[in-house]
């Protein structure tokens, strides 16, 4: 039994398919924005953004006869979207170096980020500020909602690494809300 999902773009998606350039249009300019923002967490680089979502609209328009609706077409664009991502970052030779030689936890509880005044600018701001293998796994998980499971079969590591690693993004995060706050 073929489970099929019900999209509110069916008729835009079905077009595209089709090959109407109008409707891709469309889809490009329905999407567009999200992935983008998706681009820029994972790389930190405008450009680099741009690009990659040129590139993920190509290869997503490419493919197009396989979206089968047994999801959001959305959902099935993110992924394209942030594999795009990491195999960029992976030519790149980014630095997503996981490594165990921060401490885990520098701070007695969280209760320390009780008088950090928390806006989007700065976090965004701080963000930036993480390596690119933190910023990666702390934006998958906590921005675009994939569990550590999930990150860890994306990524090519282990859960406990993806876990261990956003534990120390969201670490690093406070120290930087905590020093700018001054």
């Amino acid at each position: 039994m073929e489970v099929s999902y019900q999209d509110i773009h069916r008729d835009i998606i079905e077009l595209s398919k089709a090959g109407n350039s109008k409707a891709q249009f469309q889809l490009y300019k329905l999407y567009s924005k999200a992935m983008f923002n998706i681009c820029c967490r994972m790389t930190n680089n405008y450009a680099e953004a741009e690009d990659l979502l040129q590139e993920s609209f190509a290869e997503a328009f490419l493919k197009l006869d396989s979206f089968r609706f047994e999801s959001a077409f959305g959902a099935w664009l993110k992924r394209i979207v942030v594999n795009k991502c990491i195999n960029h970052l992976k030519k790149r030779r980014a630095q997503l170096v996981f490594t165990d030689t921060i401490p885990e936890n520098t701070y007695e509880d969280d209760q320390d980020m009780d008088s950090v005044h928390l806006d989007v600018k700065r976090i965004r701001n701080a963000m930036e500020q993480l390596p690119d293998g933190y910023r990666v796994i702390f934006s998958l998980y906590l921005i675009e909602g994939y569990d550590h499971s999930e990150i860890a079969k994306i990524m090519g590591i282990s859960e406990s690494t993806s876990k261990s690693q956003f534990s120390r993004a969201k670490q690093r995060i406070k120290e930087i809300l905590k020093d700018t706050e001054s």
